[in-house]
């Protein structure tokens, strides 16, 4: 079996080898692809450097809220992201891809809000007071609708007489009312028959004039007698004192 084997192998052809030629080809076409990528590389250190530089210019308008660059590819795009967000901004990638995407940067006091990444994703404008008369629109429809939302909430959903219609009859509250009129068997008189039409006001006040009236009086007879009482032990002899008082 072992030498069926090695006879086999033995009459089979060795693959052929390259010659010189083809080995000096090879090499050169290595050599050819390693400058290649050095150059790729160098070209990118000196691309990251270049948007650092306008990264740091940008930093350093205190007038500027964002910038937009150019159109890139998908491998510049990676480092404007990779620089910016090591700048601390906030950036995002706009457009379509292989053909006028861009990066946009923000400084992060200016972060974009929903709307006005929407408008750049969908290739429109961003127009700030445009923004807020939208945004207070927005806020007037949403009262309006917690307004109707809360109405709706408070209507009932069935009317309570026809529920307890059985109960309490066809007719109850407002509607079993009846206008009632005073009996004049009872002594009812019409109030501009009356005699006395003062008003409240003026009762009260009449009275509290009397009241004080009556305590003058009171108090002056008090006055009066109270000498009289003091002096009962100096009396003359026609049974009177000093000062006239009878005792």
């Amino acid at each position: 079996m072992a030498d069926l084997l090695d006879s086999i192998l033995g009459s089979m052809q060795k693959p052929p080898s390259l010659g010189d030629a083809e080995k000096r080809k090879a090499r050169e076409q290595r050599a050819k692809i390693e400058k290649l990528q050095q150059q790729e590389k160098e070209r990118m250190k000196k691309f990251r450097e270049k948007m650092q530089v306008r990264i740091n210019t940008f930093l350093q308008d205190s007038s500027k809220e964002k910038y937009q660059f150019k159109p890139m590819d998908k491998v510049a795009r990676t480092i404007a992201h990779e620089v910016a967000d090591v700048a601390g901004l906030v950036s995002f990638s706009f457009g379509q891809d292989e053909v006028d995407r861009y990066v946009m940067v923000w400084k992060k006091e200016f972060a974009p809000s929903d709307e006005e990444l929407l408008a750049y994703r969908k290739g429109e404008v961003w127009d700030p007071a445009k923004a807020k008369e939208l945004a207070k629109q927005r806020e007037v429809e949403r009262l309006e609708d917690q307004q109707r939302h809360k109405q709706q909430q408070l209507a009932p959903n069935t009317n309570y007489k026809d529920k307890y219609e059985h109960i309490i009859g066809k007719e109850s509250a407002k509607d079993a009312a009846k206008i009632t009129m005073a009996n004049k068997s009872y002594g009812f008189v019409p109030s501009e028959n009356k005699r006395d039409q003062r008003t409240i006001e003026q009762v009260m006040a009449d009275s509290r004039a009397k009241k004080k009236l009556k305590t003058e009086h009171q108090n002056e007879i008090s006055a009066v007698s109270a000498p009289c009482h003091a002096q009962t032990s100096s009396t003359s002899d026609n049974g009177k004192t000093d000062d006239g008082c009878d005792t």
